[in-house]
């Protein structure tokens, strides 16, 4: 039997009318292949067309859009309403914008407290006057800077030195061992990245055996914001290293593990205990690791050379000499600090042949030497090398004369960091100790400087050296020796928990 096939209209179809004007011109129709009804035809346009009509599309919906809220605003005036639907969506979303950036906000400002002191920009009067308000040491700027170096930090010494003997007892909530290191940073009596470090743990310890939390407080958050107090005392003292912002982040993360209900006797044996281990396995135990690992280094007849005074240098070479190997060593020394000549008298006291020069004659020291040795303030993730002034130009010269370069530096110093130069971010010493000469009083071609308006004395305490000019990381991670670029790849698989257990 064959179906019935209708020849209506589909009903879809709107009536037909009689009204002409109603009508417009009939696009282009097709019948389907298989009989059915007739599909009409899309136009085609051209870009300009399209163009054309997606504009006119967005004028349409803006106009819609305005008289809607205008007419909102009329009917909610009219009224009385305040609060309206749509806008309190937005105030919901807002005040949600807020909370989330207010949290990121107060991470940023912990993370921060936790590098290495953020650089204050001079430049910036309204900032520098609000951290001078705010810091517990009478800060002064220098007299003269350096305009290159303007965004970093520096005051006044003889004046901190001055406010804070007339001020011991009114430092109410600075601790007496914080104080008395603060004192003796700002003074200079204790330098070095390891001994500072164990200065300022150990100052922590005698406060927290004082401690006890306030009523109706957590120990978490008290202890935290006196942490907290104290860094930013020492600080404002002299701005904190690499080694010493570590070592503050684990004494943080580990207050933060503690649960809310502990008590403060618990508290405080267990952080003590860690401080203790801190200070044993990261720091006197590594050293020990890294001299174990660089004697094999070290034949007999070499020649090595070293600059200044590095406390993982030193333990390197006097294990060296215990285990009976031949050697000399070249010490080069710069001014203003000359701290290699304390390292020449320790050296010397145990029997070892030494050499002492100026950074000015490493050029032609060089010639003879067979391995470098240098000490690091910290190894950043792209494997700079960061430390004292003058390590990078022992560096280049030695790389210049095919001289193995072996970097002797903690684990726990190595930072997720990037620094590409010197400039951005380093350290300004006092330029006094620039004008003046140890052991040389006739010499004062530099005295009354402050008054010359075309003297303007740098002292810069850092410098990075570039990884090219590394041979080897001697360190106590792993198999003991990692190449300089390989810092990155350690800080990403091993997670930076691994320092700080």
């Amino acid at each position: 039997m064959i179906p019935h096939v209708s020849t209506d209209l589909p009903r879809h179809f709107p009536p037909l009318s009689h009204n002409t004007s109603n009508f417009s011109t009939p696009s282009p129709i097709t019948k389907s292949p298989n009989g059915g009804a007739n599909v009409p035809l899309k136009e085609k346009t051209t870009k300009a067309q399209r163009r054309a009509i997606q504009e006119a599309q967005r004028a349409a919906k803006a106009a819609i859009k305005g008289e809607g809220s205008r007419t909102a605003r009329v009917d909610s005036a009219n009224a009385g309403k305040t609060v309206k639907p749509a806008p309190q969506r937005k105030d919901n979303s807002s005040v949600a914008a807020s909370e989330i950036k207010r949290r990121d906000s107060q991470t940023d400002k912990g993370r921060k407290k936790d590098f290495p002191n953020p650089r204050m920009q001079f430049g910036d009067e309204n900032r520098f006057d609000k951290t001078k308000k705010r810091s517990v040491v009478k800060q002064a700027e220098a007299r003269k800077i350096v305009e290159l170096f303007r965004h970093l930090p520096q005051y006044d010494h003889g004046a901190k030195l001055t406010h804070l003997e007339s001020n011991f007892f009114r430092l109410a909530p600075i601790h007496p061992a914080v104080y008395k290191v603060g004192f003796q940073y700002l003074a200079g009596d204790i330098s070095g990245g390891n001994t500072r470090c164990i200065a300022i743990l150990q100052a922590f310890q005698e406060s927290i055996k004082d401690y006890s939390t306030p009523p109706e407080t957590y120990l978490i958050r008290d202890l935290t914001s006196k942490i907290n107090c104290y860094v930013s005392f020492l600080i404002e003292c002299r701005p904190l290293s690499i080694s010493m912002s570590n070592a503050i982040r684990f004494l943080k993360r580990r207050i933060a593990s503690f649960p809310l209900n502990i008590s403060d006797s618990e508290a405080i044996t267990s952080l003590l205990s860690d401080i203790d281990h801190f200070i044993n396995d990261k720091i006197i135990l590594a050293d020990k690791v890294i001299a174990k690992h660089a004697v094999s280094k070290i034949r007999d007849g070499d020649v090595l050379l070293t600059y200044a005074s590095s406390s993982a240098v030193e333990m390197l070479l006097l294990h060296a000499h215990e285990v009976g190997k031949q050697f000399r060593v070249v010490i080069v020394d710069s001014r203003p600090k000359l701290e290699g000549k304390k390292l020449l008298r320790r050296l010397v006291g145990k029997g070892i042949s030494c050499t002492y020069t100026h950074i000015n004659a490493v050029s032609y020291v060089m010639h003879e030497v067979t391995r470098v040795f240098l000490g690091a303030s910290s190894v950043l993730a792209n494997g700079t090398v960061y430390s004292r002034v003058g390590t990078a130009c022992i560096a280049m010269v030695a790389h210049q004369f095919r001289v193995p370069v072996l970097i002797c530096c903690e684990a726990y110093k190595f930072h997720e960091r990037v620094q590409l130069d010197s400039i951005s971010c380093n350290e300004l010493g006092d330029a006094e100790m620039i004008s003046r000469v140890s052991g040389r009083e006739d010499i004062n071609s530099l005295d009354g400087w402050t008054s010359n308006e075309n003297i303007q004395p740098l002292n810069l305490l850092y410098d990075a050296t570039p990884s090219d000019y590394v041979s080897v990381i001697i360190t106590d991670y792993g198999y003991g020796m990692i190449p300089a670029k390989k810092v990155a790849v350690i800080l990403r698989e091993n997670d930076r928990e691994y320092w700080l257990r």
